[in-house]
């Protein structure tokens, strides 16, 4: 297992590497820190005979979340990844979408545990982290810097195989193309934030602004997103 491979990546989008990965028809998936839950909803659209389960430790995201129109088959809980609501070896999916690297890292241990309980034997866990390489990421950390906190959830999933509890069945490394039409939607989607807190002065926010303005093009600021997935099977 690597953090990076630059040699490895291909382009493809979040839900193109789930659909080739994961199992989902007929059944029982669990997302753990699920934000805005898009990919999850999108899904549970997709799979009427699974159901799905979203969780989220961010009060006013899963009070936004309960508030939306979601499919029957999709339930939203509030929680942290430490402390999941579900039953031993009920869970076929588990997915964490950019979340383990949220997880203080006190807490992990008790996450990867929690994700070994729910699961049945033979399930599986996928683990996507954005990589700390290339430009969108360059425009990322003036925000937020999560380069040590990207390495520590690199290094629990690791610690996960090495323990025997689940086993690698694969790493991916692909880039996802992204597209802002304009700064205020940049601001909204990655500044207005609840989950994090920022604290970012005029100077900062300026800076942030012209960065991202230099990427502007006639559709808008473009970026190739590199990302990996770790997948993890628990044994039979």
């Amino acid at each position: 297992m690597v953090i990076d491979d630059p040699v490895a990546y291909e382009t493809a989008t979040e839900l193109e590497m789930m659909e080739r990965l994961l199992p989902l028809e007929n059944a029982k998936v669990l997302e753990l820190g699920c934000g805005a839950a898009w990919i999850t909803r999108h899904f549970a659209a997709r799979y009427p005979a699974s159901r799905f389960v979203a969780t989220e430790v961010d009060q006013r995201q899963h009070e936004k979340n309960l508030r939306q129109p979601s499919p029957e088959n999709l339930t939203f809980l509030f929680g942290g990844a430490e402390a999941v609501q579900a039953a031993d070896e009920s869970i076929d999916v588990v997915w964490m979408l950019k979340s383990l690297h949220h997880v203080p890292e006190r807490l992990m241990p008790e996450a990867m545990k929690e994700i070994v309980r729910v699961l049945k034997p033979g399930g599986l866990a996928y683990f996507s982290e954005p990589v700390y390489s290339g430009a969108f990421n360059e425009l990322m950390r003036l925000i937020h810097d999560e380069k040590i906190v990207r390495e520590k959830a690199f290094l629990a999933i690791l610690r996960l195989v090495q323990s025997g509890d689940m086993q690698l069945q694969g790493e991916c490394f692909f880039n996802v193309p992204g597209c802002y039409e304009s700064w205020a939607q940049f601001e909204d989607r990655f500044l207005n934030i609840t989950h994090t807190p920022l604290s970012i002065d005029k100077v900062r926010y300026e800076r942030i602004r012209q960065s991202f303005l230099a990427h502007m093009g006639p559709r808008g600021a473009e970026f190739l997103k590199p990302h990996r997935v770790d997948l993890l099977q628990k044994p039979v």
